[in-house]
């Protein structure tokens, strides 16, 4: 009596590892995200308390931005994903399914590892400025690296899930 293989086949892993990028994408985008969007601080100066917030300063805005649109792809593929793990069907078929996931990961990774950038670069900059006036804001900055550095993972595993979706391109002649 032959015995049975019982071990999934590598489209299954694939999407099974690519279910798990997205979840992981969307747990870092989502603290990243609540972590910008509360994100203020205040110092006292000789005038009285100054008070700074996430929204007072553009790059952050974008870099807002960046996790939002990042947060809606992330969660339109997770639940793309789920179906088709589930049922085994894509909801988008043929080659425009592919085509959508591979371009859309390219895409939402770009926007997302700019964001990061933008955080961190306006973090260094203004940081380094207000700390030259003897006002640090340690705090603020602080939360905005941790956004930054998370939104950065955040982008770490959609660029691996766009390897992923490159597999599943269509072979051309």
């Amino acid at each position: 009596m032959a015995e049975m293989d019982s071990t999934p086949s590598s489209s299954t892993v694939s999407r099974t590892v690519l279910l798990v990028l997205r979840v992981l994408t969307f747990v870092f985008l989502l603290i990243s995200l609540i972590i910008i969007a509360v994100n203020k601080g205040t110092e006292d100066t000789t005038v009285g308390p100054l008070q700074i917030k996430f929204n007072d300063i553009h790059a952050y805005r974008y870099m807002l931005s960046t996790i939002v649109i990042g947060f809606v792809y992330n969660l339109l593929q997770m639940a793309l994903s789920i179906f088709t793990v589930v049922s085994g069907n894509r909801v988008l078929s043929g080659d425009v399914g592919y085509l959508f996931d591979f371009f859309g990961d390219k895409i939402i990774s770009y926007f997302l590892i700019s964001g990061s950038a933008a955080g961190f670069g306006v973090s260094y900059d203004v940081q380094s400025f207000l700390k030259s006036q003897e006002l640090p804001f340690n705090s603020f900055f602080g939360k905005a690296y941790a956004s930054a550095s998370l939104l950065l993972i955040g982008f770490l595993f959609t660029a691996i899930a766009s390897v992923f979706t490159s597999f599943t391109l269509p072979k051309r002649a």
